[in-house]
C-alpha cells in the first residue's frame, strides 16, 4: 500500500517581504513560521514523516531548530536555486531513505502557517484513488484585470473556471520527481505545474480562503488573526 509523506521547500530568502531574516523564520503569532507549518502535518497521523528541505548554507536553523515541532520529521540540507529545484533535490534524497515512487508525497509551502486539519484531511481522502493527483485550490472570486507596464488596465478577463492554487500539493513520488526532471525548473512555479507540463491534468480540492500565502509585511497580521481566531476556537470547544 501506498504510504504519505510530505516535504516543505524552505530554501526561499522571502525577498518580497523585506527583513534580514528569511521568510520562513519570521515570528507569527509567537512562533517561527515554518513551526506552523510542520505543525500542520504533524497531526495529521496519515502523514508518516515529514522531510524539511532548506539551504545547505542555512545560518538560521540550528538556532530556531529547537522552536520546530520535528516528531517525525527529517531534515535535508538540499536547496537550490529556486523552489522548483528543492523539491526535485528532495524528492531524490527522499529515495535514499526508504520513500518509494508509488508512495504518495504532499508538498506545502513553508509559508502557509494557516493549513486546516479539515482541509489536509479533505485533499488525502479526495486524491488517494486518483490516477493523477491533485491540490488545494480555491475558486476566483474577484474581478481581475489585466495590466500593463503603466499600471492600466489593458482587459477584465473572465473568471469562470479561474482557481487560485494553494498547498499542499499531493502526488506519486515518482510521478512528481520525472515530471521535473523533464521541466526547465526556472519556470515551474508549483508542482501541479510541472505534472501539468508532462500531459496530466491534476483534480482540484477545495481548499480554504484561511489558508493564505505570506507574501507581504501585512500578510503577517491576517495570518496572526487567523491562527489565534483557531487557538480561541479550539480553546473554548475544549472548556
Amino acid at each position: 500500500m501506498p504510504r504519505y509523506f510530505a516535504l516543505i521547500p524552505a530554501a526561499g530568502s522571502g525577498t518580497r517581504l523585506g527583513g534580514e531574516t528569511p521568510k520562513q523564520y519570521r515570528i507569527v503569532a509567537g512562533k517561527p513560521m515554518l513551526h506552523h507549518a510542520l505543525q500542520a502535518l504533524a497531526l495529521e497521523r496519515r502523514i508518516e514523516r515529514t522531510f524539511l528541505a532548506i539551504g545547505p548554507e542555512d545560518a538560521h536553523w540550528e538556532r530556531l531548530s529547537s522552536k520546530m515541532p520535528l516528531q517525525n520529521a527529517m531534515l535535508l540540507r538540499c536547496g537550490g536555486t529556486s523552489r522548483a529545484a528543492t523539491v526535485l533535490n528532495a524528492l531524490r534524497e527522499m529515495e535514499r531513505h526508504g520513500v518509494l515512487d508509488n508512495d504518495w508525497i504532499l508538498v506545502h509551502d513553508a509559508a502557509r502557517p494557516c493549513l486546516s486539519q479539515a482541509a489536509l484531511a479533505r485533499l488525502i481522502d479526495e486524491i488517494d484513488s486518483d490516477v493523477v493527483g491533485g491540490l488545494l485550490a480555491v475558486p476566483v472570486a474577484d474581478t481581475i484585470k489585466r495590466g500593463d507596464e503603466y499600471q492600466r488596465v489593458t482587459a477584465t478577463e473572465k473568471r469562470d473556471g479561474l482557481w487560485l492554487a494553494q498547498t499542499p500539493q499531493m502526488f506519486r513520488v515518482g510521478t512528481l520527481r520525472n515530471a521535473l526532471a523533464d521541466a526547465p525548473l526556472d519556470e515551474i512555479s508549483d508542482e501541479a505545474g510541472a505534472i501539468e507540463r508532462a500531459g496530466m491534468r491534476p483534480k482540484l480540492v477545495m481548499g480554504e480562503c484561511s489558508n493564505i500565502k505570506v507574501t507581504y509585511a501585512a500578510d503577517i497580521l491576517l495570518a496572526e488573526a487567523i491562527l489565534n481566531r483557531g487557538q480561541v476556537l479550539a480553546r473554548i470547544s475544549k472548556a
